[in-house]
């Protein structure tokens, strides 16, 4: 993977996704509102993989056709869209979704764990022991030691496990890549096969036609949640994973709690309480920890200082 420093584009690029995908959680949150949880997946990933489909067929690209690979796709969507979409609709339903988006950062936390667990050549390191020790600080403030386990503690819990499927969805989808598919291809195959995988059971509980319909604000909330933050948002992170390397890009996982509650505030009047802002700062900590370049950033300066 390219390591670089990046330049005007890369950056403009990172913020323009840490927006996308800070702005999902808005957009879920006013889809909720009106339809639940599977519908607003299913929505999410049918629309998203329309839209895919035909950027793939306008870059002259091909899908796949191989049993094996499709396997994988639904492996990967499970993981990296079925299973998290879900749990963090419905978290939303009942946190806000600033919170929601601090504790989706928690997924380099877990990633880290997941990765030195199952892979040979990603393995825990002591800045990446004291980041994932301080992250779950972070985690263990926003909890809040001592309230009553409600519903509300059971939604975060339930944000917490979609990171942590985000975190094997990261390690799962190192497959493809020797598997020979392209980034465009692996995105769409994966929100195909998690529109396929969540239809049926989206039509047996859900049971969408005897919903009242929605109202505009909702529809584009659907729209703006498939077309934007998952098709486009992926088309963006896919190019600056190929121009700039994995490493820049973990430092979307920064941007994305600062534009989500800034939407979430403005635009929805929530609210969020300081043992919050108190965990998303360690959890910022940690992240930074793990990624080293503020350590070493520190440490150049210091040395200038003397």
């Amino acid at each position: 993977m390219i390591d670089r420093r990046m330049g005007r584009t890369e950056w403009a690029l990172l913020v323009a996704l840490s927006v996308l995908w800070g702005g999902s959680f808005f957009f879920v949150e006013v889809a909720v509102r009106e339809l639940p949880p599977l519908t607003v997946v299913v929505a999410r990933v049918g629309l998203a993989a329309l839209a895919l489909h035909l950027l793939v067929r306008a870059l002259g690209e091909a899908m796949p056709r191989a049993p094996r690979i499709w396997a994988a796709f639904l492996g990967m969507g499970l993981l990296n869209n079925a299973v998290p979409f879900t749990l963090f609709v419905w978290a939303q339903t009942h946190i806000p979704s600033g919170l929601a988006s601090i504790l989706n950062a928690t997924t380099p936390l877990f990633t880290v764990l997941v990765a030195h667990l199952a892979t040979a050549d990603e393995r825990m390191t002591a800045n990446r022991l004291a980041g994932v020790a301080v992250g779950f600080a972070g985690v263990a403030v926003m909890l809040g030691g001592g309230r009553p386990f409600g519903v509300d503690v059971l939604a975060e819990l339930a944000a917490l496990a979609g990171a942590f499927s985000y975190a094997l969805a990261g390690v799962f989808g190192r497959r493809f890549r020797a598997l020979g598919v392209s980034p465009l291809a692996t995105a769409t195959g994966q929100v195909t096969a998690s529109a396929l995988l969540m239809l049926p059971i989206m039509l047996v509980l859900d049971r969408p036609w005897t919903l009242p319909a929605p109202g505009l604000s909702t529809l584009a909330a659907l729209a703006g949640l498939a077309l934007l933050s998952t098709a486009l948002g992926y088309v963006i992170y896919f190019r600056i994973l190929a121009q700039a390397g994995a490493t820049n890009l973990l430092l979307v996982t920064f941007l994305i709690p600062p534009s989500a509650i800034l939407l979430g505030a403005t635009v929805l009047g929530e609210r969020l309480e300081p043992r919050h802002f108190g965990g998303m700062a360690l959890i910022a900590a940690g992240l930074g920890a793990i990624d080293g370049r503020p350590l070493e950033r520190l440490r150049g300066l210091l040395r200038r200082a003397r």
